[in-house]
């Protein structure tokens, strides 16, 4: 496992030297010192893929997508060693990265790999006499932040596409768990990439991402995080108007009318919030329950999250592991305390398990505390295995609850009546929304929010117009043009 920065297809230390440990959050002991990226190293990165470029974007389309295919392969070959690195370093349950995050990344690299030669301009008609085309060109070099909830799936999802278009990639994970994205830089250069087409340097966000996001030469920059340093992001970008892509944070409401399937509804919103310890931003982290099934709703979910299993992610009957960090641990149990203050009452959990072999881990119980719509736990990203719980009696006050935040990311609704449910997707404002299930994703389906969840698309089609820029090219094949200015 290597630990340095991977720069022009090389791996080497930080021009300064500088290291940070990464932990594993389930004892917090040091897993490795990693190298972290200051403004030297950047630059050095910067002009690898400035150099890689040219022959990289006019490479065929075809070879392209071959080299996105071997690396799909290659995760495929080394999915046990990739799963059992990604749940040490994040705390995901091995019975996830294996099953879910693993498989997930071979996907997203296979589809891209097959889109690279299928994205196509147009011809438009235009007036007679003149023929008139539209390419679709990769931006330049691409700044790519990778986030610590699923650094291993999300660097596919940034990395693909980019590379794809014919784009060259400065990407700095999360300082927290960077191996991972390390390993895919390893099997990368296996497979044959060339060097400088993807550089890959950890660092802290407020240096390593702050100097990429503002430096000239960085044609766009792709981001997934917070929505406070989504802000940042935008602000740095100015000074070169840079294209920006942000998938940020989100609150999503998860609905259960009175005609759902009670179980499926209850299987799907415990998935929805603990799955991954409720570290996502799609989480289903407001549970709004029509006041007729309430409560038997209540009574059969909080049995099921009190049954789930913590413990060690590395044992595969662990069902919910830690959270990524004791710095995060802290903040989401901080917002027990606020539900408390504004007279949330806490139904379930809202403590560390009480394990001893846990202790020096960053477990959190499954927590679920009832409140109002308006309430900040209602209201603020909490992005932790916590959820809060209302009720309502109309569609319309549903509806009102759901569309009562900030966010617009995802949201989810359960119901037997597909007319209500077709109305529901339609006036959600919510980029993506779940009908009898959650959280399903999809490399073919476009991933993204409205309002302060970001602009811009993950996935599919859409995410390849983000990491090309379009051309207009006009022919005049037999036109007769007459002198504008006759003499």
């Amino acid at each position: 496992m290597n630990t340095q920065l991977f720069i022009n297809g090389r791996f080497c230390p930080a021009a300064d030297g500088a290291t940070l440990a990464t932990l594993n959050p389930h004892d917090n002991s040091v897993i490795a010192d990693v190298s972290m990226a200051g403004p030297a190293d950047i630059e050095l990165a910067i002009k690898a893929a400035k150099a890689a470029l040219p022959a990289w974007s006019r490479m065929a389309a075809m070879d392209r997508g071959r080299l996105l295919l071997k690396l799909a392969d290659a995760i495929e070959a080394n999915a046990d060693e990739l799963a059992r690195l990604e749940s040490i370093d994040t705390g995901h349950p091995l019975r996830d990265t294996k099953f879910l995050d693993v498989p997930r990344t071979a996907v997203t690299f296979r589809y891209f790999g097959g889109m690279a030669d299928k994205f196509e301009g147009s011809v438009i008609p235009v007036e007679e006499g003149f023929l008139n085309y539209m390419l679709r060109e990769p931006v330049g070099i691409v700044g790519q932040v990778v986030p610590w909830n699923f650094p291993l799936m999300f660097t596919s999802w940034k990395m693909a596409p980019a590379l794809a278009a014919g784009n060259c990639i400065v990407m700095k994970p999360a300082e927290l768990t960077p191996l991972s994205t390390l390993r895919i830089a390893e099997l990368m250069a296996e497979v044959g990439f060339p060097d400088g087409v993807v550089n890959i340097l950890p660092g802290l966000g407020q240096v390593a991402g702050q100097y990429i996001a503002e430096h000239n030469d960085i044609a766009k920059i792709a981001f997934t995080g917070s929505t406070e340093t989504g802000k940042r992001i935008v602000r740095a970008s100015a000074d070169n108007l840079k294209k920006v892509q942000l998938e940020l944070g989100g609150k999503g409401a998860n609905i259960v009318f009175g005609d759902a399937n009670l179980q499926a509804a209850v299987n799907g919103a415990a998935f929805a919030i603990f799955h991954n310890q409720g570290q996502a931003c799609i989480a289903g982290s407001r549970l709004v329950l029509h006041k007729s099934i309430a409560d038997e709703f209540l009574e059969k979910f909080i049995a099921l999250a009190a049954s789930i299993k913590i413990g060690n992610p590395l044992d595969m009957s662990t069902e919910m592991g830690p959270v990524t960090s004791l710095h995060h641990r802290d903040r989401v149990l901080s917002y027990v305390d606020i539900a408390r203050e504004q007279g949330g009452e806490v139904l379930l959990g809202g403590k560390v398990p009480s394990d001893p072999s846990l202790a020096a881990g960053c477990y959190i119980e499954p927590t679920i505390v009832r409140a109002k719509p308006t309430d900040r736990v209602s209201q603020e990203e909490v992005f932790g295995p916590f959820v809060s719980v209302t009720t309502f009696e109309t569609d319309e006050e549903a509806l009102a609850i759901a569309n009562g935040t900030e966010y617009g990311l995802g949201g989810g609704l359960w119901t037997n009546n597909l007319q209500r449910a077709h109305q529901f997707a339609g006036k959600m404002r919510s980029g993506m929304v779940w009908i009898n299930c959650y959280k399903r994703v999809n490399p073919g389906s476009p991933f993204g929010g409205f309002g302060k969840s970001g602009y811009g698309r993950e996935m599919g089609f859409e995410v390849m117009r983000e990491y090309t820029q379009v051309k207009s090219v006009w022919v005049n094949v037999d036109a007769n043009l007459k002198p504008f200015y006759p003499r």
